[in-house]
């Protein structure tokens, strides 16, 4: 019988708040079994490119990562970001450890192609080393992975944090029983985007696909459910999208093959 291991993805919004990461943390804390962590941080990576003078150019939610945009967020998720969350982990008894996919060769990608849009340094996942993270989350360690890869030939990657998760989750689907939770600030996948309590709770393949027809999914709810259902099909046990102060409640959307 597989060990379960719960992968929380956790976004900017909430990272960025110091009272909702705590009240997340917490609860974090006190999920049973293994657990990892994948955090977001584009909020904080937009205040400073601004300071700095760097424009921010988002296309469909996406981030154009240009060579300054890609120094912005490699100091921003993997320093000040991955750092604070680590070290409030500390704080709370869990041995945790801060990875960009360039540590311990953890994710490699390759640089997203230009087909209609120069996305710039942005990484589409090639391979997760699931080994090395196994053996860590088997010694009790928590990996906090911030969303930056690398091309294994010296070039970091700005990569979606969902997608990190995603295929993360999928890389250990055949080592752990693996559990994947998004959290952002709403309770689930709504019905409608001004009702907080219209939420979707179960949605299959076939329900996705006739919501984004009707228009009730868009933005950036969809790539993130693409990521759910590939999880899903890989041989992920369950995935669920919530807010972070249900973790391990197991409400709000839970997603079915």
């Amino acid at each position: 019988m597989k060990e379960s291991l719960t992968i929380v993805k956790v976004g900017g919004k909430i990272v960025e708040d110091e009272s909702s990461l705590q009240q997340l943390l917490h609860d974090f804390s006190f999920l049973p079994g293994f657990k990892l962590l994948v955090h977001g941080g584009g909020r904080s990576a937009t205040r400073l490119a601004a300071q700095m003078g760097v424009e921010t150019h988002m296309v469909d939610g996406r981030r154009i990562t240009d060579k300054d945009m890609l120094d912005i967020v490699v100091m921003v998720y993997a320093g000040l970001v991955n750092k604070q969350i680590v070290a409030a982990l500390q704080a709370k008894g869990m041995n945790a450890v801060g990875l960009t996919g360039a540590d311990l060769d953890v994710i490699r990608s390759v640089k997203r192609p230009v087909v209609s849009i120069d996305y710039g340094f942005v990484g589409d996942v090639k391979a997760v080393n699931s080994e090395i993270l196994s053996n860590l989350i088997r010694m009790n360690v928590i990996p906090v992975m911030a969303p930056l890869t690398h091309d294994g030939n010296g070039q970091m990657l700005n990569t979606n944090a969902d997608t990190i998760a995603g295929e993360t989750a999928k890389a250990l689907a055949d080592s752990f029983d693996v559990t994947l939770i998004y959290c952002f600030e709403k309770k689930g996948v709504l019905r409608d985007a001004e009702d907080e309590d219209s939420v979707i709770p179960v949605m299959t393949q076939d329900d996705f696909t006739n919501y984004v027809q009707q228009g009730v999914i868009q933005g950036g709810m969809i790539p993130k459910l693409e990521n759910a259902f590939s999880a899903i099909k890989a041989g992920v046990k369950q995935v669920i999208i919530t807010s972070a102060e249900t973790l391990g409640e197991h409400q709000g959307t839970v997603i079915k093959g």
